[in-house]
């Protein structure tokens, strides 16, 4: 896997949101303090951090649709401006469209592209059966069950081959038996490509299982208080993770960094 050229640059960014409160006079909320960023090609970046703390933000700019107030957010080389549109972005909802069914919804970005119904047809099969929903194909959202659901959001991204997906904590309303074989599925169709992961999570053992590196942002105005390389090799057995004679020692310091911010959060809102 390729990780030598930078495919994404967060330079020196600050957010500052703008919202009218109860008494109706504006207010300025510091979102992002000074946060800079690098993710090379081919690598699995994950965000943790306390709520509130940017995370999400960060990954809107990159897509282009959220704005840095100062500093500068530039994707393969280039500043971004407007929307990305070189890049998938999965969020907590899948975003199905409830009229069409699993295999129209997987093929709909190739449709916009224009892409030929046979060929559609053909990619959207053989990324259906890469996630085991062969079978399901003229299944509409509401007969599925939410990890389908989840998968089918999946594939839907990866087939029309983004060199970039972004990902903001896909898994995260799912339970616990789905959301590791989900995790087990993702690494199994990112393994072997060039394509770059931002990951969004809460969840640490979440982000040791998938992650190459972990940026971990402090309280809000968020900025990125330490990057961690993982050191669990790959590939990665996700379902025994807690195994690794690596972990417990890796997950700790993690653990003992983000409590520091999420105590001084709670102090704050004492």
């Amino acid at each position: 896997m390729s990780t030598d050229a930078a495919v994404i640059e967060v330079r020196d960014v600050f957010k500052v949101f703008v919202a009218r409160g109860d008494d109706h006079q504006r207010r300025a909320f510091l979102a992002l303090h000074d946060v800079n960023l690098t993710i090379g090609r081919g690598r699995f970046m994950s965000l943790v951090g306390p709520s509130g703390c940017g995370k999400s933000t960060v990954l809107n700019m990159i897509a282009g649709l959220v704005q840095p107030t100062e500093g500068e957010v530039r994707y393969g080389g280039t500043a971004v401006a407007g929307v990305n549109t070189d890049v998938g972005y999965i969020t907590q909802d899948d975003n199905l469209l409830p009229w069409r069914t699993l295999r129209e919804n997987v093929e709909v970005a190739l449709e916009f592209r224009g892409v030929p119904a046979r060929q559609r047809r053909e990619q959207a099969a053989r990324y259906i059966a890469m996630v085991g929903l062969r079978g399901f194909e003229h299944h509409y959202p509401h007969e599925l069950s939410g990890g389908m659901r989840k998968r089918t959001a999946l594939v839907r991204t990866l087939i029309y081959e983004p060199s970039v997906v972004l990902m903001d904590e896909p898994f995260g309303p799912l339970d616990a038996q789905t959301r590791v074989i989900l995790q087990d599925e993702l690494l199994r169709l990112w393994t072997g490509t060039d394509r770059t992961i931002v990951f969004v999570t809460h969840d640490l053992v979440e982000a040791i299982a998938l992650s190459d590196e972990i940026a971990l942002f402090s309280r809000a105005p968020g900025t990125i208080k330490q990057r961690y390389q993982v050191p669990l090799p790959r590939p990665r057995d996700v379902f025994h993770i807690h195994a690794d004679p690596q972990f417990p020692a890796f997950y700790n310091r993690l653990w003992n960094d983000l409590r520091e911010e999420i105590a001084a959060v709670q102090l704050e809102a004492t």
